[in-house]
This record gives C-alpha cells, sequence and structure tokens, in this order.
C-alpha cells in the first residue's frame, strides 16, 4: 500500500455503473445499487461529466470500485456550461440533503460551494478534488501534475523532430497553468532549443474550455499548421478533439491527460499517435474516501497524491516511449529524489 500525506492509503482504483437525477437542468445520471444501502456517495462531475475521455471518468472509476467492492449506492450529477456558482450549491446541497455521505465535487471549481454547504451539513463528508477546503469535514484531494508533467515534456522533447511542441490548456486557471508549468521545464530541461507554445481555449470564470472538443481541435489544427509535432492536451473533453486532430497528421505525437487515453474506447482508433498520458489517478482519490467513510474514520483534511507515491504517472501504453524509457526513469528519480524541483507557475 502506498503513503498518501497524512494517512495510509487503503488501495488503488477501477470498474463500471449506471446514473438518473436531475438537478439545477444540469445533465445528470444516478443509480441505486447497494445490496446493503449503508453507503449513498453522490458525486457532483465538472463540465462534460461521465464520458470525457479524461477527468471526470477517473473518478467515474474510483466510484464504480467503490460500487462494486464495497456495495455502496450512487447518485451522479453533472455540470452543465455556462451555470451559475448556486448551481453547485444547489447540487451539492441536493445530494447531501437526500443523505448522500460522502458527497464529492470534481474539479476545482466546486471549491466555493462546498465551502459553504459543507458548513451547513457538518454530519456529511464532503470530497473535493483539485483544491483544498479549510472546513473541517472535507477530504481534499490533490495532486502533482506538474510532475507527472515534467515527464511528458522530456518525452515530448525527445520525440519531436524539430522542437517544436504544443501545450492546450483547457481555461487559463492556475491548476491548468501547473500542468503547463511543468511540460515547459521538461521540454526546456531536455532541449533547451525547443519551444513551446501554450493556448488556452477559454479564459477566466468560462470552463467551456474544458467540454468542447471543437475548440481542442481547432486550436490542435492551428498548431500542427504552424509545424508543430507534439502537443499535450490539459483540457478535459476538449482534449479528445486536440488527439482527432493530430492523429490526422502522420508523424505527430498527441499526449493525453488524465486517463489513459490510448485505452479509451471511444478514442482507440487514434491510440498509434498518442505518444503518452499523464495519468492523475483521480480514481484512488474518490476510492479511498469512500472506503473510510464506510470504514468509519472518514479522510478529512488535504491529502496529496505525488510522483513518488503513483498519484501521477505517464504510461507505457502501445510501447511508444520504449526507446526513451531510460531517459523517462531517470527523469522520474530525480524528481522524486529531489534533485528536480518541478515548477508550477509559468
Amino acid at each position: 500500500m502506498r503513503r498518501v500525506s497524512k494517512i495510509t492509503a487503503a488501495c488503488a482504483v477501477t470498474a463500471a455503473l449506471a446514473l438518473t437525477a436531475t438537478a439545477c437542468g444540469e445533465s445528470s445520471t444516478g443509480d441505486s445499487g447497494s445490496d446493503n444501502g449503508d453507503i449513498k456517495v453522490g458525486m457532483a462531475y465538472d463540465v462534460g461529466g461521465r464520458g470525457d475521455n479524461s477527468f471526470n471518468d477517473s473518478a467515474a472509476r474510483g466510484l464504480d470500485k467503490a460500487k462494486a467492492e464495497l456495495g455502496v449506492e450512487t447518485k451522479e450529477l453533472t455540470a452543465k456550461t455556462g451555470e451559475t456558482p448556486a448551481d453547485r450549491e444547489q447540487r451539492l446541497s441536493s445530494l447531501a440533503e437526500g443523505g448522500f455521505n460522502p458527497v464529492i465535487g470534481v474539479g476545482f471549481a466546486y471549491k466555493d460551494a462546498i465551502d459553504k454547504v459543507a458548513a451547513k451539513y457538518p454530519k456529511t463528508t464532503f470530497g473535493l478534488v483539485d483544491s483544498v477546503s479549510e472546513a473541517k469535514n472535507v477530504d481534499s484531494i490533490v495532486f502533482t501534475e506538474e510532475q507527472g508533467s515534467y515527464l511528458a515534456g522530456v518525452a515530448a522533447a525527445l520525440k519531436s523532430k524539430d522542437g517544436k511542441i504544443g501545450f492546450i490548456g483547457g481555461v487559463d486557471t492556475p491548476l491548468i497553468k501547473k500542468f503547463a508549468a511543468g511540460f515547459q521545464q521538461g521540454v526546456k530541461d531536455t532541449k533547451p532549443a525547443a519551444s513551446v507554445t501554450i493556448q488556452y481555449l477559454s479564459t477566466g470564470t468560462d470552463f467551456s474550455g474544458f467540454g468542447a472538443p471543437d475548440k481542442g481541435k481547432a486550436a490542435a489544427k492551428g498548431m500542427l499548421d504552424k509545424g508543430i509535432d507534439v502537443i499535450y492536451a490539459a483540457a478535459g473533453g476538449s482534449g479528445a478533439g486536440s488527439i482527432e486532430a493530430v492523429a490526422g497528421k502522420p508523424g505527430t505525437w498527441a499526449i493525453g491527460v488524465d486517463s489513459d487515453q490510448a485505452k479509451d474506447p471511444a478514442l482507440s482508433k487514434y491510440a498509434g499517435s498518442i505518444l503518452t498520458s499523464v495519468v492523475k489517478n483521480v480514481d484512488t482519490g474518490v476510492y479511498e474516501l469512500v472506503k473510510s467513510v464506510k470504514d468509519g474514520k472518514p479522510m478529512t483534511g488535504t491529502h496529496t497524491y505525488s510522483l513518488a507515491e503513483n498519484g501521477v504517472s505517464l504510461t507505457t501504453t502501445g510501447g511508444h516511449v520504449a526507446d526513451i524509457q531510460a531517459q523517462l526513469d531517470a527523469a522520474k528519480k530525480k524528481i522524486v529524489d529531489g534533485q528536480i524541483k518541478v515548477a508550477t507557475t509559468l
């Protein structure tokens, strides 16, 4: 068992589930399902929801495993583009009011809503993915995205023919900039002469950049037209569009994010163009939280899943990085040992 900051982790993750429900007009899905009915888990996804082939799907795998192995009842709700902060509060409140415990908000956009709702339901344990809450009944599940992205940068630099590399971020938030910062550092440390073009699909409070594959495809095409031959997209569901664009141009590479995108059924036809993926094991954090509640010892506080603990990692599906694995392993060791300090800001 690997260690997570402040705790001893419970397990790993994976599986599958169903859905139905309605709140705030968002797309939703829900299920009932447990024979014992003693634990009901509420999941509030970010824009794109289950089926985004990326971030939300990683969280969904954790929920699926909890259902399969722990026999919990589940309900899933999904944010929609353009909703208000009040919509997120209502979504979380409806789950807590319905007796779901824990209630998990997937994505930093739930931070303010969880701060408010957690105070109203002190006996409910909340999970917050990708941000930190100071509330006493919240488990803040965070990752060292910059470390996994650094390794992706090393891979990109070694695989690019001319040193022209691209990064597509869903939204220009501090979290996504962590991905960009680590990636750029990995590229530059490996090949100082290489260039990294950075582009965001939306800005500010407009989170549509996480659920717009057409925007991802257009951004990637623009980069490819400029001679960029390796593109890393940290953009949720929009990344699928970027991968599609790259697959349409032989000799170029896409780098996936959050899930092993080469293994995703919806993207498998593009697997030959996916160099690697930076996996963020949101599923592990979700499963461990649910198990802790079931065991009567709810996790709270901040739990950081790092490269050293396999909280983030680089996939090897397809064998596309086999020829540079030694360099990747060396870079990972330096990060884990503290020889390389990965930046979190550009």
